[in-house]
């Protein structure tokens, strides 16, 4: 097992390689890269709004209730605004985004497998890396941390909202607080998370979705597999990155 998931990797990064040999090429396929742009990002735009407005408001309440005779009311901005920013936005719309964008993807790129589509490119001269795959590992690097920033002022804006309603806390305070102790590095941090999680997630699908096998089942079986180890590495890879800037 060990021996089968170090082959794995090394599969995987032989992979990575050879479809950023083609990057110097990217501009040549910007019909392409705009549409996954538009499919990543806009098309996810409901969806992400969606997550990050509950999320601000589950963490206003149990910021309020967590931190109930330690900390005042008024400085609950700050603990909401860090958290957010760091550690919920990032993980959470990489999370989201692991069953909308992994699993179209991978499901996408193993029916052109199994129909033998892939193998129709290569025999134009395409390069599947070139034309398939950098576009849309591009269009995830690009998209993830703009929909990071889109997530963290929803989240906020409803965590004042729901402070505002429930414990009459003015938005000046709320949002002058947060403003008196906001580090640029915080919002960096999360940034620099989103960026990762959109290259797992988007080369990830596209890996397992060019190893597809077996018709239906495999496709199905791809799809599974992009979910389940982009879910994990997003995990992993928030600890070491977190450990690596903070």
């Amino acid at each position: 097992m060990i021996f089968s998931f170090l082959a794995g990797i090394g599969e995987y990064s032989i992979f990575i390689g050879r479809v950023f040999y083609f990057l110097p090429r990217i501009f040549r396929r910007h019909q392409e890269l705009v549409l996954q742009l538009k499919r990543i990002g806009y098309d996810s735009i409901f969806l992400i709004t969606l997550t990050a407005a509950f999320t601000g408001l589950v963490t206003a309440l149990q910021a309020v209730y967590q931190s109930k005779g330690y900390i005042p009311l008024n400085l609950l901005s700050v603990l909401i605004g860090k958290s957010t920013m760091i550690e919920l936005a990032p993980v959470l719309t990489a999370l989201v985004m692991t069953g909308k964008v992994g699993a179209s993807i991978a499901a996408e790129i193993g029916t052109m497998k199994v129909s033998e589509q892939l193998d129709a490119l290569q025999s134009m001269n395409i390069a599947p890396e070139d034309f398939l795959y950098l576009p849309r590992i591009v269009a995830g690097l690009i998209v993830f941390p703009i929909l990071t920033l889109y997530a963290d002022l929803v989240s906020i804006v409803c965590a004042w909202y729901f402070s505002w309603i429930r414990y009459g806390i003015h938005h000046y305070t709320f949002f002058n607080n947060m403003r008196s102790y906001f580090e640029s590095f915080d919002l960096l941090s999360g940034l620099i998370k989103a960026f990762v999680f959109g290259f797992i997630i988007t080369s990830l699908s596209c890996f397992f979705g060019s190893r597809t096998s077996g018709g239906a089942e495999g496709v199905g079986r791809s799809t599974t597999l992009t979910v389940v180890y982009s879910a994990v590495l997003i995990l992993v890879m928030d600890f070491f990155v977190a450990w690596l800037i903070l």
